[in-house]
């Protein structure tokens, strides 16, 4: 199977849930160019509120591991289903369907989340959003605009 894949995670707290810091954090980027890699391959970029958002990139070769993402290839089609979170609120009972991608292909999937610290008891927020495509794909491909975008995007308290 030849899947490029890309994680970009954003994490905060409450102190970036208004005002300027908000409007900061709206403005991160959902994708980044790929390094250059022989695919099939993973690149994850994390950006956390305590480091001010500066995006801090990892690549692993493979496919994202199925605990995250489900990817089945059927009659030369990639079928993409997100893994939520099972830590992360809210549930989500209704889901969107799979994602099915012919070879070229691409998509983008958004999901947020809120947490609750283990041992403080405060809330921490994440947006995920996945990047992923079907084949061999230039490495500027998820700075272009996705035929499909899954928005799974739900209003976080």
């Amino acid at each position: 199977m030849y899947v490029v894949a890309q994680w970009v995670r954003a994490s905060w707290t409450k102190q970036s849930r208004g005002g300027q810091q908000a409007a900061r954090r709206n403005r991160l980027p959902v994708a980044f160019a790929l390094p250059e890699s022989g695919a099939p391959c993973t690149h994850e970029v994390t950006m956390h509120e305590a480091d001010g958002f500066q995006p801090q990139a990892d690549l692993r070769a493979g496919p994202p591991s199925r605990d995250v993402v489900r990817l089945d290839l059927a009659d030369g089609m990639l079928r993409v289903d997100l893994v939520p979170s099972s830590w992360g609120i809210p549930r989500r009972h209704r889901r969107p369907p799979a994602v099915r991608l012919a070879p070229g292909e691409w998509t983008r999937w958004h999901i947020n989340y809120r947490f609750t610290g283990h041992r403080s008891g405060n809330w921490h927020y994440r947006l995920d959003t996945l990047n992923i495509a079907h084949g061999p794909v230039p490495v500027d491909i998820f700075l272009t605009e996705p035929r499909r975008v899954v928005d799974e995007r739900a209003h976080l308290r």
